[in-house]
Formats: structure tokens, sequence, C-alpha cells
């Protein structure tokens, strides 16, 4: 076989399982969804586009034209298999679902959002979705803050879709903890944080199923480390961890160009290509690869 089947789901699941055991569950067709759409996100070579679920019995799978590959579930012995492509014309046991569905949560991919890219998403976000509404949570924890705000990016295509969107992101005045302005009244903060809640984003060749989504967001960040400039200031008191709590809306619409756009930065899932909006032109980035 041209390319080790362990490749397909294990090889990215490098986490041990900590003596814990995930419990079949009572419904396969969820798991399954769960596993063929983090697969879609971490194998992109693999599963270059997003497919829906089909049913033949004993078999809930999903084939991938681009690639001639089939990846499903066998739900009378609750194993994941594939066929097809780089692994043969014979149906190839990877591994029992619920031993796979327990790797991926102990991993940190927990994450059955056909829309989102979430493989780079930082650790310590939850994701769940209803019809084209994804909720996006870090609970009562605060993490770390990222590099950027994209928390659910659009996967790579493998052949242009000719839908551009603009996402709109706006939120409410966040809150903050460990951070205390006195008599100065206006938090040094505010335009870092109101900046991270509020901008636009523009995706050049976005699936048809996903253009329509609308992002909730209950995020809260520790930002200590970017506070840090502040200790010692005048009228300002930092006591450590200093955290950012925010609300967030993104709503995405279908636009004719997104370098026509007021967005802040653009993306071709095609290319990998990005762009930056600096003082109206739209200057390159490069690739995410580079």
């Amino acid at each position: 076989m041209k390319k080790s089947i362990k490749q397909f789901i294990l090889s990215a699941c490098t986490v041990t399982l900590m003596g814990g055991v995930h419990l079949a569950s009572a419904d396969i067709s969820s798991d399954t969804e769960t596993l063929l759409n983090w697969a879609e996100n971490t194998y992109p070579d693999l599963f270059p586009s997003h497919q829906g679920t089909q049913s033949l019995n004993p078999w809930l799978y999903r084939f991938y034209p681009e690639t001639g590959i089939y990846a499903g579930v066998n739900v009378g012995d609750n194993g994941a298999y594939v066929l097809g492509g780089p692994y043969g014309s014979n149906p190839t046991r990877v591994a029992g679902l619920p031993e796979l569905i327990a790797q991926i949560i102990e991993s940190g991919g927990n994450s059955s959002i056909p829309g989102c890219n979430t493989s780079g998403a930082p650790s310590g976000l939850s994701y769940t979705q209803s019809g084209n509404v994804v909720n996006i949570s870090t609970g009562e924890a605060c993490i770390a803050l990222p590099t950027d705000n994209s928390f659910c990016t659009t996967p790579r295509q493998p052949a242009e879709t000719g839908i551009s969107v603009l996402t709109t992101s706006t939120g409410n005045s966040p809150s903050f903890g460990g951070i205390s302005t006195g008599s100065l009244g206006l938090n040094p903060l505010q335009s870092f944080a109101d900046g991270v809640a509020n901008s636009k984003h523009c995706t050049v060749n976005v699936p048809a199923d996903t253009a329509n989504l609308i992002i909730n967001s209950n995020l809260c960040f520790d930002i200590t480390a970017q506070s840090s400039g502040f200790a010692g200031v005048p009228g300002i008191t930092i006591t450590p961890p200093v955290t950012m709590r925010l609300n967030t809306t993104s709503t995405n619409v279908i636009v004719p160009d997104c370098f026509a756009t007021d967005a802040n930065t653009i993306y071709n899932t095609v290319t990998d290509e990005s762009w930056i909006n600096e003082e109206g032109i739209f200057t390159p980035l490069g690739t995410s690869g580079s």
C-alpha cells in the first residue's frame, strides 16, 4: 500500500489516552459526522472538499471524487474504513469508531463543524453547530490570546467556487478583570479590545453550503502579557491575571468582489493567498505556508 493507513486518522492523534474510555455512542450517525468532518479539516490532501454523508446498509460514508477515496463507518461492527485511491479496492479498517472519537476529543480536535477549519484553533475552544449557526466558547476558562481572531476559517478548496463572502464581526463592550484605571476612567486596552471584537474579513471561493454561516463567540482571553507595559503607569493598577471577556457575532454576506469591499483582510481558499487592507489598498501577505 502506497501510504500507511494510519496516516488517515491516527498519525495526528499523537496523544496517549489517559486511561479514559469513550463508551460507544448510541448515535453512530452523530459520531460518524464528527469523525468525517474532523478528517476533512485535518487531512485536506486526502479529503479536499466537504461532502455529504450517504447511507448504504451497513455503511455511512462519504466519497471524495478529487482523490477517489471513500471514507465511512460500518454500523455493523462500528469500525471506520477507507477505500479507493491509495488505499486500494478493498475496504480497509482503520480502527473502532469509539476509539477514534476518544482520540479526537483527547487531542482537542472535538469539532464537527464542516464549515470551519478548526485544526489551527487555539486549545480551549469548544464548537457546536445548529443549522447555519456556529457557537464558539471558552466556557468559564480564559485562554491565552491567539495571534489572530480567525476561529472559524474556511477550509482550503480544491477548485474555484466563484463565491466571495464578507464576514462582519461585531461585539459588545468587553469586560476586563485584573486591571483598574481608577480616576483615569478610560481603559487603555479598550481600543485593542475593540479591534479584536469588531472586524471585517472577506473570503474568496467559499463553498456554497457554508456561505451563510452565522458565528456566535463567547470568549475569555488572558491578556496579562499584552497589558504588562501598563504596570507602574500612574492611575493604572495591574493585578494578574488580566482577562478580557467578550461576545461577538460574525455574519456572512455574499459579495461580488472582495477587493471592492472595506474588509480588513482577504483570503483565497484555493490559492492560499492573503491580503491586508492598508489605507484602502490591499497588500499581499503571501500564503499561509510561506
